[in-house]
C-alpha cells in the first residue's frame, strides 16, 4: 500500500522512516515533510491543515493510510475530514482530540474517571486567578494555558508573584495566543516526569515502553520550557510494575471515560506523569505520538508497525501478537538553533550529516531542515534529532553525542545531559 504521513518533524521523519521498513508498503508520502523526509521518503508540498489538498492528494495517489503526526491538524478534526471521505487514517477525531486541545476538559475528565493528578482550578480571566493567588498560601505552582501551545503553554512558578506574572503573560499579554483565553493552576507536583505512550482503538489498550523527555531548554532542568530537548528509552524509572499500575489505574480509566462521554478514543494516548513518592500522578495528555520520545521508541520497535497502526484503526488491536522490542537502549539527542525557544535564525547550511550517518547504531531525524540551493540548512528552533542505540544507556548516550559532535552549524547547541537522571 502507499502511505501518507502528514508533518514536518522529527517525529514524521521517524514514522516515514519506520513505516518505509514495512514489506506491505510502496511509497510514503510526507506532507509537507523535511530535508530529511525527502531522503528517505517523498515530500509532497501540502500543509498539515489543508485537509481538501491532503484528501485530494490521497485519492489520487491510493493511500491506503494516513498517519497524523502533529496536534494541530487533529485539533482541527483532520480525521473526521479523511473519514467523511472514506479514507483510512489513523489518530483520533476533534471530539476526542480534545483530551490534548483543552487542558480544562482533560482535567476534568481526569477528575470523573478518578485518575491521580494534581490539584487545579480553572478561570476565564486574569483578575479571578490572580484574586485567588493572592487569597492563598504563597507555595510553588504551575500555570497553564487551557489550549495548545506547542508544548510549550505551562509556567512552573516559585511563588506567588512569579505566578502572577504568569498569569498576566498568558491572559492578558497572549504570549500563547488564544490558547490562554482560559487558565489552569495547579499545585507544583514533586518528582521525576515520564511518559507513558499506548496505541489504543477504543477497546484494546497496547502499551508502548516507558520514555523519558526533557522539556527544560538547559542543562539540569533549567532554563524556560520547550518542545523537547532529548528523549531516552527505556526509563528506568517506570518498572514492570509501574506500568502495569499506569495502565490500571491511568489509561484504562481514560479510555472508559472518554468512551462514557461519547468520544470513543483511537489513536495515540500520550500520558504525561510526575513519578511523586506518593506514586505516578498524571500532568496531561497528549494524543498522538511524543516528539521527541517517539524517535527512541521506534529506534527500538521491531513490530512492523503498519501492522499495529492498522489494527488500532480496524478495532482489532485484541488480535496482534505482543509487541517485539530491541533490548538495547535508545537516547535521542535534540540539537536546536541559537535563541530556542525564543527568536531564531534560518538557513545556516548544516555539515557533517554524512559522516554522522556513517557511525553504528545512529539515526539523524530532521525536525526543522530545509533544502536549499541542494543543501541542508536549519529551518526551525529544534532542527535535528540525534538518535542511537547501544547496550546500555550510557553507551547509547556516547554514541548520540558522538554524532553530535560530528555535526555542525552556526549557532547550533544542545543539552549535554540527555539521559543522565537514569543513571540517579
Amino acid at each position: 500500500m502507499n502511505v501518507l504521513v502528514i508533518g514536518s518533524g522529527g517525529r514524521e521523519h521517524a514514522l516515514a522512516w519506520k513505516i518505509a521498513q514495512s514489506p506491505r508498503v510502496k511509497r510514503v508520502f510526507v506532507a509537507p515533510g523535511n530535508a530529511g523526509t525527502a531522503a528517505d521518503a517523498e515530500n509532497v508540498a501540502i500543509s498539515a491543515t489543508d485537509f481538501p489538498a491532503l484528501i485530494r492528494f490521497a485519492k489520487q495517489n491510493e493511500v491506503g493510510l494516513s498517519i497524523v503526526g502533529p496536534e494541530d491538524p487533529l485539533a482541527r478534526g483532520i480525521v473526521d475530514a479523511f473519514q467523511a471521505e472514506g479514507l483510512k487514517v489513523f489518530g483520533p477525531n476533534k471530539a476526542a482530540a480534545e483530551l490534548e486541545a483543552s487542558k480544562v476538559f482533560c482535567r476534568n475528565l481526569l477528575r470523573r474517571a478518578d485518575v491521580p493528578g494534581a490539584d487545579y482550578h480553572t478561570f476565564k480571566d486574569a483578575g479571578s486567578a490572580i484574586r485567588y493567588l493572592s487569597e492563598r498560601e504563597d507555595t510553588p505552582i504551575v500555570v497553564k494555558a487551557d489550549g495548545l501551545a506547542a508544548g510549550k503553554g505551562v509556567i512552573v512558578c516559585d511563588n506567588r508573584n512569579q505566578a502572577i506574572d504568569a498569569v498576566n503573560e498568558i491572559a492578558r499579554n497572549k504570549v500563547f495566543g488564544e490558547a490562554g483565553n482560559r487558565l489552569l493552576i495547579e499545585e507544583k507536583l514533586v518528582g521525576q516526569e515520564a511518559s507513558v505512550l499506548a496505541i489504543t482503538d477504543g477497546q484494546t489498550i497496547v502499551t508502548l515502553q516507558p520514555a523519558q523527555d526533557h522539556k527544560p531548554a538547559n542543562d539540569g532542568d533549567t532554563g524556560p520550557n520547550t518542545g523537547g530537548m532529548g528523549a531516552y528509552c527505556p526509563a528506568p524509572l517506570v518498572d514492570d510494575d509501574k506500568l502495569h499500575w499506569i495502565e490500571e489505574h491511568v489509561l484504562v480509566p481514560t479510555v472508559h471515560a472518554m468512551k462514557k462521554a461519547g468520544r470513543p478514543f483511537q489513536g495515540v494516548l500520550y500520558a504525561g506523569l510526575m513519578i511523586t513518592n506518593q506514586g505516578p500522578k498524571m500532568l496531561e495528555y497528549n494524543v498522538r505520538f511524543g516528539d521527541p520520545e517517539c524517535q527512541p521508541l521506534l529506534m527500538r520497535l521491531k513490530t512492523d508497525l503498519v501492522d499495529v497502526l492498522e489494527a488500532a484503526v480496524d478495532r482489532r488491536l485484541d488480535e496482534i501478537e505482543p509487541l517485539e522490542w530491541d533490548p538495547r537502549p535508545a537516547v535521542c539527542v535534540v540539537m536546536a538553533s541559537k535563541g530556542y525557544p525564543g527568536s531564531y535564525e534560518r538557513g545556516f547550511p548544516i555539515r557533517g550529516l554524512d559522516e554522522a550517518a556513517t557511525l553504528p547504531g545512529v539515526k539523524v531525524f530532521h525536525a526543522g531542515t530545509a533544502l536549499k540551493d541542494g543543501r541542508v540548512v536549519n529551518a526551525g528552533g529544534r532542527v535535528l534529532n540525534v538518535t542511537a542505540l547501544g547496550d546500555s544507556i550510557a553507551k547509547a548516550k556516547l554514541n548520540a553525542y558522538t554524532a553530535v559532535k560530528a555535526i555542525r552549524w552556526d549557532g547550533a547547541w544542545c543539552r549535554k545531559d540527555i539521559s543522565d537522571k537514569a543513571f540517579r
